[in-house]
């Protein structure tokens, strides 16, 4: 259950007397190390109250489509943009008549139209409610959709019936989250992923880094390892905790993550997302300098070039399938696509790093991919955890075609 370690699981309550099962399911989600936010139809309210939810996923449950405490009172869209998965427990019969029409009448609705992430729905509902073939119909068009159905179960109901309808207990739907994170896209594969800044020392104190918090080439590996994916990340200087199934192997300057690098080749697939120094001082002195007031205010450096780890890799012999990471303040895309063609790969990733709700140490990312034919695949603002499995997807797709 580690793939749910830092999911970010938006929890939907519908109406129904199965909603005192989302308490434990809540519980159940924390437990395995998801974070978890609750948003509760008008119906669910009657069944369990907000507060509850609130105590157990400590964060406040949202109510209304247009919240005045949200950002810009949009906070459909930013549950949307957030979620890594949409769950719905329980799902009545009348939510999945709305969303199997495409209606957006509250702010479940909204949110689940509006995402881009995994959706999932726990029937819970009478067994005859559950057979009626409208119902069915709904059940089909969800599926065909691509929305997941956990269950339901069958047993004993609240109504006194027995028969299909009941939605299945907290543990079980927990496991069910978890695996819709596991995808075996890339099962058998060698990932190398590079993630973070490098840090090349002026002196035994101090050093040139930049502002890169390895969010991004992290959360690609946590994708690739949950596609099933032998993954080794070499990762400068960060605060991160290692994904769980990931070989971690951490280096300082971008000679040492070369050299890391070129000891985990070979590989199928080669992500570079770090953002390597360009430059290091040409002399690294053996002390702390001090200020000298012979030379004024002024401390001269002389910079000299550090390897260019993406293009020495991506030139050898036994290259791999290899992406490059652009990001940018400036000509994104021209940018993006010289470097496609100077260091010989095969997709570019580029993100505008001067919008700070994208930028560098940002929860979320909005990127654009480019290929040799400089077709561009454009994937909208959504967290970094989601932008990570999109990538991911996409980069085994063409990796198979290639």
């Amino acid at each position: 259950m580690q793939r749910l370690y830092r999911k970010r699981i938006v929890l939907g309550v519908g109406g129904g007397i199965a909603a005192y099962k989302s308490a434990e399911l809540v519980r159940r989600l924390r437990d395995h190390g998801a974070e978890v936010r609750v948003v509760m139809t008008q119906g669910g309210r009657e069944f369990i109250t907000p507060l509850t939810l609130q105590a157990l996923s400590g964060h406040p449950v949202h109510l209304d489509l247009l919240d005045p405490a949200a950002e810009a009172a949009m906070g459909h869209i930013e549950l949307a943009r957030w979620a890594d998965l949409v769950l719905i427990a329980p799902a009545t019969a009348d939510l999945m008549a709305r969303l199997a029409q495409g209606v957006a009448n509250d702010l479940l609705t909204t949110v689940v139209l509006a995402t881009n992430a995994p959706v999932a729905l726990a029937p819970a509902m009478n067994q005859a409610m559950w057979a009626d073939p409208a119902t069915q119909a709904n059940r089909e068009q969800l599926l065909a959709r691509g929305i997941r159905l956990f269950g339901p179960g069958s047993g004993s109901q609240a109504c006194g019936d027995i028969g299909m309808g009941r939605m299945l207990e907290a543990e079980e739907l927990a496991r069910a989250a978890a695996d819709c994170f596991e995808t075996g896209m890339l099962t058998g594969r060698h990932l190398l992923i590079t993630a973070g800044p490098t840090q090349e020392n002026i002196d035994p104190v101090r050093y040139i880094t930049n502002h890169s918090s390895g969010k991004m080439g992290f959360a690609l590996a946590e994708a690739a390892a949950e596609a099933g994916a032998r993954v080794t990340l070499v990762t400068g200087p960060v605060f991160l905790p290692t994904p769980d199934r990931v070989q971690r192997i951490d280096v300082v300057s971008a000679r040492d993550m070369l050299a890391a690098c070129e000891a985990a080749m070979p590989c199928d697939i080669l992500i570079a997302a770090a953002a390597v120094a360009d430059y290091r001082p040409e002399v690294v002195a053996p002390h702390k300098l001090k200020k000298d007031p012979s030379t004024g205010d002024g401390l001269l450096l002389q910079m000299v070039r550090n390897p260019d780890i993406l293009a020495t890799l991506a030139g050898r012999a036994d290259r791999p399938f290899c992406v490059g990471f652009a990001a940018e303040t400036e000509n994104l895309l021209e940018y993006a696509v010289r470097k496609l063609r100077d260091k010989n790969l095969d997709l570019i990733v580029a993100n505008d790093v001067a919008n700070p709700s994208i930028g560098f140490n940002s929860e979320d990312n909005a990127v654009s991919v480019i290929d040799r034919q400089q077709h561009e695949t454009r994937f909208g603002q959504a967290s970094k955890g989601h932008i990570a499995r999109a990538l991911v997807a996409f980069i085994a797709e063409r990796y198979k075609e290639s």
